[in-house]
Parts: C-alpha cells; sequence; structure tokens
C-alpha cells in the first residue's frame, strides 16, 4: 500500500467518523427532546384531560378538551387555505412561468416566509378580525393558512423540478395535454416530497401562538362554528407555562406532549398514505 492510498483511507475513516458523530448528535438532541417531554407529560394525561374543559385554579381535575378541538378546527382551516393556494402556485411556478413574473413571486414568497409570526397575526387582525368586529376560529384559521403558504408554494415548486424532464416529454409523446400530463405524471412522481413538505409545514404551524393571540384568542368553553374565540394547546401551554401554579405546570407539559404526538402521528399517516400510493402507481 503506497503512502497516498494511506491518507485516502485515513481521510476517508477520518470523514466517515465525523459524519457518524455528527448523526448521532442530531438524533441524541430529537431523543432527548422526545425523552423530556415524554417523562414529564405522559405521566399526568388522563381521561379527563381529553374529554373535560379547563378547571378554577385550586379544584382538581379538568382537561383541555376544548384546546385539543380548537387546535383542530385551526389546522384544518390552515390547511384548507394554506395547501391549495401554496399547491398551485408551485405548480405555476414549476411548469408554466416564465420571465420576470415569476421572479417577483418567488422573492415575495422567501420575503413571506421570513415575516415573523406576530407579524401574521397583526395582519390577520386587521384584515379579518377588525372588519368582522371579533375574534374567531376563521381569523385563526387564515393566520395559520398564510403562514403555510410561502413555505407550501416553494416545497411543490423544488420537489417538481426534481422529476426528470423525460417524463413530461413521454406524456407529450403520448398525446397528453400539458396539464394532463402534469398531473397525472409529474405530481405523482413528486408527491412523496411534496406531502413531506406539507407534512413540515403543517408541524411549524401546529405549535405557533403569537398569531392567536391576535385572532383566536382563547376560550375556556366550547367554540361553537367557525366565528366564536377559540382555545388552542399552544395557547393553553403558554398560559399554563407561565403561570404560578404547579397543577397547571402539569397540565401545560401534558398538552406538550399531545401537541408532539399529534404532529408524529400526521407524519405516519402520510408515510403510510404514501407507501400505498407507490403501489398504485
Amino acid at each position: 500500500m503506497t503512502g497516498l492510498d494511506a491518507r485516502r483511507k485515513a481521510t476517508n475513516a477520518l470523514m466517515l467518523s465525523l459524519t457518524g458523530i455528527c448523526t448521532i448528535l442530531v438524533a441524541s438532541v430529537l431523543f432527548i427532546i422526545l425523552g423530556y417531554l415524554a417523562f414529564n407529560g405522559a405521566r399526568y394525561l388522563s381521561l379527563d384531560f381529553f374529554t373535560k374543559l379547563p378547571v378554577p385554579v385550586g379544584e382538581m381535575g379538568g382537561g383541555m378538551a376544548n384546546a385539543i378541538v380548537g387546535s383542530g378546527k385551526l389546522l384544518l382551516l390552515a390547511l384548507s387555505i394554506g395547501v391549495p393556494i401554496g399547491f398551485f402556485g408551485g405548480i405555476y411556478l414549476a411548469e408554466f412561468s416564465h420571465g420576470t413574473f415569476p421572479f417577483i413571486i418567488r422573492y415575495t414568497t422567501d420575503l413571506l416566509n421570513g415575516v415573523p409570526s406576530i407579524v401574521i397575526g397583526i395582519f390577520a387582525y386587521a384584515m379579518v378580525v377588525h372588519p368582522m368586529g371579533h375574534f374567531s376560529t376563521l381569523a385563526g384559521g387564515v393566520a395559520l393558512g398564510v403562514m403555510m403558504i410561502p413555505i407550501a408554494l416553494r416545497t411543490t415548486e423544488e420537489f417538481l423540478h426534481g422529476v426528470p424532464q423525460s417524463l413530461r416529454e413521454g406524456g407529450l409523446a403520448l398525446g397528453a395535454s400539458k396539464s394532463r400530463t402534469i398531473f397525472t405524471v409529474v405530481v405523482p412522481a413528486a408527491l412523496d416530497g411534496i406531502v413531506s413538505g406539507m407534512m413540515l409545514d403543517l408541524a411549524r404551524v401546529a405549535g405557533e401562538t403569537a398569531p392567536l393571540l391576535f385572532t383566536a384568542l382563547g376560550n375556556p368553553f366550547w367554540s361553537k362554528g367557525w366565528m366564536e374565540p377559540t382555545s388552542a394547546l399552544p395557547m393553553m401551554i403558554f398560559t399554563y407555562g407561565i403561570s404560578p401554579y404547579e397543577d397547571w405546570h402539569k397540565q401545560a407539559w401534558a398538552a406538550g406532549f399531545v401537541l408532539l404526538s399529534f404532529v408524529l402521528l400526521v407524519n405516519i399517516i402520510a408515510r403510510t398514505f404514501i407507501s400505498r400510493l407507490r403501489t398504485v402507481y
């Protein structure tokens, strides 16, 4: 073995070790967070937590059923607003756009992605809450939906760009229109990455608190429909976490664990859906 071969093997071993250590560090941080949340939150979970409303300070029991339902309603609205706009906008930028206008859209989208969430909350307050004259679930969903748009758009565009051009040419050669080729060939080929990006997008907004303080406000009771103030898990975690009451701290830990579990469950469902979809295509 020559000296050059020895140096190459040593360099390869060194870089392999460094990348392995970095991978272990990243994974360990994640598992430490998960373990810490599970240890401090899971032990305070009970059936009452999922089925009962919050109780006044000093009373035993109670739960966050209203916040769980409220978070579900807010995320459903956010998905209904942010995903379609971002998805179709990404298709337009990836498949139909040329010239200066797409550059302006991309630049604006990147700027919107960097806007602090509290500013989005103020925007939703000015555009929805103030004209309506009251806080509502709808206003909170609009705020979270606006936050989802830039990531959904850029994710869709980037993964569509990653689809080989030969697939598009093959669809067109078979006589399909461009739009039909996009929705039956190109989008399915990129669907794995697009859905993964959407799930990351959902996970990002699921824990947002600042926009909801300006829009959904909070509600210690059940919120009926979409036009009343509603509670949500992030707001309850914030309110209970900064309180001086030990029983509220326990509820905050439990709420944090439930929120994290929800995000993990959504990712598992998405992965299962994608794996089944692959067998179809």
